[in-house]
């Protein structure tokens, strides 16, 4: 049976500590959140330098045509789509007052003042942002204790046995907030990112090499399956 610091344990052990990120201010976690969905770091990293690039200030994000914001974030595949969000988030963050007074422009900086499902329901009600762009912004951005789950740590917990096989993303966050101590989800999120990119991968995982391998529910199966 799984214990949250063992598994943190072991993976730290495999992988080091986490690297460092650099932080952001709230709206750029909230727009590189957007640009990082169905794509990878490769893509959507050039793509927010591009965005940045093109628009000294966030409010000339929200000002901009859609075709214009769409041409700079090319790069990060569906970039029609993502424009049309990112130009209505901005806008409405800007338009409801976010950061008023805030001499850096706007900000999301005040969710940090109200309750966390408040703060999170505000995140989700813009468009194209969902349960993980939402955490990705509390945690990153501003140092909330919520737990995101991409594509990697979905398919590690689900492969240990931390969720069931069919628990979807929306639950799977809130089963890992309940499974790991807060003061721990940043450092084991990025560790679970790892695992599931240089171990644990989709196709063909190196279970063979995997410090989790001898508990794993997935490993498991299939020595009992190879049997």
């Amino acid at each position: 049976m799984w214990d949250a610091a063992g598994i943190k344990q072991r993976l730290e052990a495999a992988y080091g500590p986490p690297p460092s990120r650099l932080p952001l201010d709230t709206i750029s976690e909230l727009v590189l959140g957007i640009l990082s969905q169905n794509t990878s770091d490769r893509n959507s990293r050039p793509a927010f330098r591009a965005l940045k690039a093109a628009f000294t200030h966030w409010e000339d994000v929200a000002q901009a045509h859609e075709t214009e914001i769409a041409e700079a974030i090319r790069p990060a595949g569906l970039h029609h789509t993502k424009a049309r969000y990112i130009k209505v988030a901005v806008q409405r963050v800007v338009e409801q007052g976010g950061g008023n007074g805030h001499h850096h422009g706007p900000s999301l900086d005040f969710l940090a003042s109200i309750p966390v499902e408040k703060a999170l329901a505000y995140l989700e009600a813009l468009p194209g942002v969902g349960p993980k762009t939402a955490r990705i912004v509390l945690l990153f951005g501003m140092g909330i204790p919520v737990f995101p789950v991409d594509t990697h740590v979905h398919r590690v917990s689900q492969r240990l046995g931390i969720i069931g096989p069919r628990a979807s993303r929306e639950q799977a966050h809130r089963v890992l907030e309940q499974f790991f101590p807060p003061d721990d989800y940043y450092f084991v999120h990025m560790l679970l990112i790892q695992h599931g990119r240089r171990t644990c991968v989709a196709r063909k995982p190196r279970c063979q090499a995997c410090a989790l391998a001898e508990e794993c529910t997935y490993y498991q199966s299939i020595q009992e399956g190879s049997k």
